[in-house]
């Protein structure tokens, strides 16, 4: 489609010490199945959405998918990848040394589609097919991952308490903090996060990994903002979310932590549009600018610094899921 989009606020100038930064945004081909609830990856180059839930399989029982949609930015155009073993949401992919994996989430039991996962599924190019490798130390869905020095860490999120499980109330919120090894497929324990939480996201910058927003099983959105520095396996606490947000995404471009969207359950629910910019250097937060439309469960992946938005749901809840794709473009120019 390539057509740029037409919203109000989607062209906003910030003085950045650098310079000024233009920020746009261009509609691109929507997924052919819309999915919320999911943690897209970039993996060889290569956009890759696994699972999620749709209220566009409202019809059926339950709304939970395996499938695997691929987008390739060479020809902007999405592909249907290697469906995983079963329907599954909420499950964390991560990309590590050309190897895809895909971490817990919530899978279908006799007792429900909110069944919490231990699993730890991997493709394998050579049998082309998801194959379970490994398994958590504990159930773990609505975690936040990321890849430090070769191996994967997994923190905060949901588990559960067996033999209940299977309903959303069977998951109660965790603050461990899990380091996975790819090479011998095993886990250790890290220092546990501050704020036990599910629904936050993350990103690494300058070699720490941010941890921001989420939200609580019991008392709602958080604005927390804690960083954790793998050189001495402890976490701090930075300025907060200027609002508290659940169910977003991060990236980091330009040397500076992105935060899109979000949901709130206060008054009826809704969604968040903001984009706020983290300035390392002054520990801040500022308004970079708007979604095309405001959402929560969605995916930001990076593509040689150009930043995509996928899917998610326009509406707090499963209710209006989103197939919209968007890219960010960013450039800094000279201040005159």
């Amino acid at each position: 489609m390539n057509k740029t989009v037409s919203v109000s606020c989607a062209l906003l100038w910030l003085a950045l010490s650098a310079g000024v930064t233009a920020a746009s945004w261009q509609r691109l081909t929507p997924m052919p199945l819309p999915v919320q609830e999911i943690y897209p990856v970039l993996h060889q180059q290569e956009l890759v959405v696994a699972g999620g839930l749709s209220s566009e399989l409202s019809g059926e029982q339950p709304p939970v998918t395996a499938r695997v949609q691929r987008f390739l930015p060479a020809s902007q155009q999405w592909q249907d990848g290697v469906a995983l073993p079963e329907p599954r949401h909420h499950g964390y992919l991560v990309s590590v040394a050309d190897t895809l994996y895909l971490f817990g989430g919530f899978v279908i039991s006799e007792q429900g589609w909110w069944t919490n996962s231990r699993d730890v599924l991997r493709f394998d190019a050579a049998s082309n097919s998801w194959q379970r490798v490994a398994q958590l130390p504990a159930a773990l869905s609505e975690t936040v991952a990321t890849v430090i020095a070769g191996k994967i860490h997994l923190a905060s999120g949901r588990t559960v308490n067996e033999p209940a499980n299977g309903q959303w109330r069977d998951s109660f919120d965790t603050a461990e903090h899990w380091v996975f090894d790819p090479v011998t497929l095993s886990f250790t324990k890290a220092a546990a996060v501050p704020t036990a939480r599910n629904s936050a996201a993350g990103a690494m910058l300058n070699g720490r990994w941010h941890l921001v927003g989420g939200r609580t099983v019991t008392t709602g959105n958080l604005a927390v903002h804690e960083v954790y520095d793998p050189k001495d396996n402890s976490w701090s606490t930075l300025a907060p979310l200027p609002q508290a947000q659940a169910g977003l995404a991060a990236v980091v471009v330009n040397n500076s932590l992105l935060v899109f969207g979000g949901e709130h359950f206060v008054d009826g629910g809704g969604v968040f549009d903001q984009v706020w910019q983290y300035l390392p250097s002054e520990d801040r937060w500022q308004a970079l600018t708007v979604l095309p439309i405001a959402r929560h469960g969605h995916g930001v992946v990076v593509i040689d610094e150009q930043i995509y938005v996928i899917g998610g749901a326009a509406e707090a809840g499963l209710k209006a899921t989103l197939g919209q794709l968007d890219r960010l473009q960013l450039e800094t120019k000279s201040a005159n």
